[in-house]
């Protein structure tokens, strides 16, 4: 599952490598699951309820291919650790797109994408998970 960069990231990295902007790191990017389709920086409908909660991933967690962390090649990161949500305690509904944030909760979109294919998650299902590799983060 590929992720397209969000409008606010563009224009960070624009006014960072044009404009000398500083910009300021991120320690943990936070992995999002939405019911609707995400563009730009318009988020969709976030999952909500049933124990449902963004998962943190720290910088380890990504890397230039499956199973291996460090820099970017080709401009593109993988999750090189599996990324797991909570276990739901209630209905979450058609999950189709994820999105990766600078915050635990509302915060800025910084990546977003489809799914492989639709998962409806109800109360009592496994907690649903990125298995490694499975998300992509893309600057190309």
């Amino acid at each position: 599952m590929a992720g397209s960069k969000s409008d606010y990231l563009e224009n960070l990295v624009l006014n960072y490598a044009l404009r000398g902007a500083a910009a300021t790191t991120i320690p943990n990017a936070f992995v999002a699951l939405f019911t609707g389709t995400l563009t730009g920086d318009t988020p969709g409908t976030e999952v909500t309820g049933g124990a449902y909660a963004r998962v943190s991933t720290a910088a380890s967690t990504w890397g230039p291919t499956s199973g291996a962390a460090g820099a970017s090649t080709a401009g593109t990161l993988t999750n090189a650790l599996a990324v797991t949500f909570p276990a739901p305690t209630a209905g979450w509904g058609s999950v189709t797109h994820f999105g990766v944030f600078d915050a635990a909760t509302a915060g800025n979109a910084l990546y977003y994408g489809d799914l492989t294919t639709a998962r409806t998650i109800n109360a009592g299902d496994s907690a649903p998970s990125f298995a490694v590799g499975a998300l992509s983060c893309s600057e190309g």
